[in-house]
């Protein structure tokens, strides 16, 4: 008995100390996860050279604010606001307790939407399918769509039943104000069914090395029409505003490219880079822009997409309770589509 006693006290030892290693692993010191966060960024961020951005000064700057005796509140500041340098809405550290985030990309902008604004056109008896909420406008000529995120699913089903549903309207107004982002494969199948040939929408690249340059040759992206289910080939307002960010972004460059659609509204948020994910040694995630995906012409849209026609929502119309936004587009839809018959 007095033997396995010891073998159980060796067992539990052995377990207490190679336990204790391992979590000293897995906490590590404020200095080196500090020097972990900007080693792995140093490595795989994929926006240093377009933002013209010096992330050696930036540690130098930040190394200074971090010591070994310092909590991991204090710690998680000082990361948090080294990664804001980036000016990245794709960029965040992950702890058990916060989660930082960079917002000015979109805050000194107007906002160009309100709910309880917006609420007053959609009603109380729109339709529901998946995501997008939908109903007439304009004496039932021109239909409305909002998509409030990126996020919410959209099948293929969803969208025919909503295309027959406005089968009869001449011209049609998609409002992706206020989506964050969300799937690009949502935003691919939306965008499809404006289409009526195949087309080079832009081009994404990878790193290749530990370089700030070290990038793969753009690779070519390519949308094709959906001919399988109900396309809409006629007239297109997507309303959009500084919220648009990440897919939505994405979307509205890929539907500024349809020859019957016209982007109205503020400029987009912009968020053109992939984001990756890595961990730091005490546990928390870090995510960031790793892949930066181009527009046809090779041009980044991380800082986002002007609208071919720039509309602001009034201080007169917002104390009337009216959408500037919906109303230019009901107006703009009404004059080019007026004496034309549906199309086929």
């Amino acid at each position: 008995m007095k033997i396995q006693h010891i073998i159980y006290g060796i067992a539990f030892l052995f377990i207490l100390f190679t336990g204790c290693e391992k979590a000293d692993d897995y906490v590590s010191s404020p200095t080196a996860n500090f020097e972990a966060l900007w080693k792995i960024m140093d490595e795989n961020y994929c926006f240093f050279e377009y933002k013209d951005i010096d992330w050696n000064e930036v540690h130098d700057r930040y190394r200074v604010q971090v010591t070994d005796t310092m909590n991991q509140y204090a710690l998680f500041d000082v990361l948090g606001n080294m990664l804001n340098e980036l000016q990245d809405g794709h960029t965040n550290l992950i702890s058990s307790f916060n989660m930082s985030r960079y917002w000015a990309w979109y805050e000194d902008y107007p906002a160009n939407y309100y709910k309880e604004i917006q609420d007053r056109y959609l009603g109380t008896d729109y339709w529901i399918a998946g995501g997008l909420k939908y109903t007439r406008l304009a004496d039932n000529q021109i239909g409305y769509v909002y998509y409030s995120s990126f996020s919410n699913g959209v099948g293929e089903a969803n969208l025919d039943q909503m295309f027959l549903y406005f089968k009869d309207c001449k011209a049609l107004i998609f409002d992706v104000r206020e989506n964050g982002g969300g799937s690009l494969t949502y935003a691919d199948r939306i965008a499809s069914r404006f289409m009526e040939e195949k087309m080079l929408t832009g081009y994404i690249q990878h790193k290749t090395g530990k370089g700030h340059n070290d990038f793969s040759s753009p690779y070519p992206l390519y949308l094709s029409p959906n001919t399988e289910h109900i396309r809409w080939l006629r007239p297109v307002v997507v309303l959009t505003n500084r919220h648009c960010y990440s897919a939505a972004n994405d979307f509205v460059q890929k539907m500024s490219m349809m020859p019957y659609v016209t982007t109205m509204g503020d400029k987009t948020g912009g968020g053109s880079g992939l984001p990756f994910t890595s961990e730091l040694p005490n546990g928390w995630t870090i995510r960031f822009s790793a892949s930066p995906m181009l527009n046809a012409e090779k041009e980044h849209t991380e800082f986002g997409i002007n609208p071919k026609q720039n509309v602001q929502m009034t201080a007169d119309d917002i104390q009337k309770g009216v959408d500037t936004l919906i109303e230019s587009a009901i107006k703009f839809l009404t004059e080019l589509t007026s004496g034309q018959e549906n199309q086929p």
